[in-house]
């Protein structure tokens, strides 16, 4: 049975919060969200979009009511304390509209927000790999997508079809070393033959807007220099990419970087070599991002989070808040 069916069968028959009762979370929940808004007609990433304008303001009036949620900084004191419903609010990446609708709601509510900024994009704004993936698929004028050194057959770009062939090569590129992936978006833009993009200036927040939010409460962490996939890199250029991320973070804010959360987030997506950089820079927290909510045997370097998506009702919502042993299942099916 999924998920959102038996959450809803919980809330009918007011099974959820005796179930919550018996089974307390004693842990951590971390929600991760990228973007706020609605992208379902947007030629970049769609499922970089996790919930509305509208949805987020009622998820955040629902967790005002029903749980603890901290700062990163409280995690410690949080992972000693069974009693208490703790919830972690963080985004990924640094789009524009995490300060436009995710910061003002935040504030609104007075509710502490994580946001993880790949700086790079912050200092020159443009588009990331996997925006240009989705806009080089969806603005393509051939029939199909030929790269025989990377996929097997053709991608027909058919009515109906562009999007399932943008999630393919998401896949694909994440699964490369860097180099490849450099070499990959090279033939993927000589394939796809697609009329021009907006740059993406505007797509991302400034470095004035991040300090407003740090002084207004937020928390603001690392995520590398340009999102790359770092188990992809070597570990010269892991240390590359996450030691001059935390650098331009305590240049621009004034603070040391003391959490961060691995790009893409998926188990494969950091090793070892990841998690000595950010020992070595000191970094008390990083954050993985395939499910799973973080107990007291979370590892530090690896504490988990809960993608949360728009077609997450408020009944699944809450029973991923009240229910986490049940509802943050790694990579849990909808």
């Amino acid at each position: 049975m999924k998920l959102r069916k038996i959450a809803g069968i919980l809330d009918k028959t007011r099974l959820r919060s005796l179930l919550a009762a018996c089974l307390p979370a004693r842990g951590i929940v971390g929600l991760n969200y990228h973007r706020i808004g609605d992208g379902s007609s947007s030629e970049l990433d769609r499922g970089l979009w996790s919930a509305s304008v509208e949805g987020f303001d009622q998820q955040l009036a629902w967790l005002k009511l029903n749980s603890d949620v901290i700062s990163p900084a409280d995690i410690d004191s949080a992972r000693k304390d069974p009693r208490s419903r703790h919830v972690l609010i963080t985004f990924d990446d640094g789009y524009l509209d995490n300060y436009e609708f995710a910061f003002a709601a935040l504030r609104r509510h007075g509710l502490p927000g994580t946001f993880f900024i790949a700086t790079g994009f912050i200092d020159d704004p443009r588009l990331p790999w996997w925006d240009e993936i989705a806009s080089l698929v969806r603005r393509s004028s051939v029939e199909a997508i030929a790269l025989p050194q990377w996929l097997p057959e053709p991608q027909p770009l058919i009515v109906g079809q562009r999007e399932s062939v943008v999630r393919k090569l998401l896949s694909r590129y994440k699964s490369l070393p860097t180099e490849e992936a450099s070499r990959f978006m090279a033939e993927l833009r000589d394939a796809a033959r697609a009329s021009p993009a907006a740059r993406g200036e505007d797509l991302w927040m400034s470095w004035d807007m991040l300090r407003e939010m740090d002084a207004a409460g937020m928390t603001i962490g690392g995520h590398t220099v340009n999102h790359v996939v770092l188990s992809g890199a070597t570990a010269e250029q892991q240390w590359l990419e996450i030691s001059t991320c935390a650098a331009r973070i305590e240049s621009e804010i004034g603070k040391r970087m003391d959490y961060f959360a691995y790009p893409v987030g998926n188990r494969d997506s950091f090793n070892g070599d990841s998690m000595e950089c950010l020992r070595r820079l000191g970094v008390r927290y990083a954050f993985s991002y395939y499910g799973g909510f973080a107990d007291a045997r979370a590892n530090r370097y690896d504490m988990p989070r809960m993608a949360i998506e728009p077609y997450i009702d408020p009944n699944w919502f809450r029973a991923i808040v009240e229910l986490p042993r049940i509802f943050c299942r790694e990579n849990a099916p909808a």
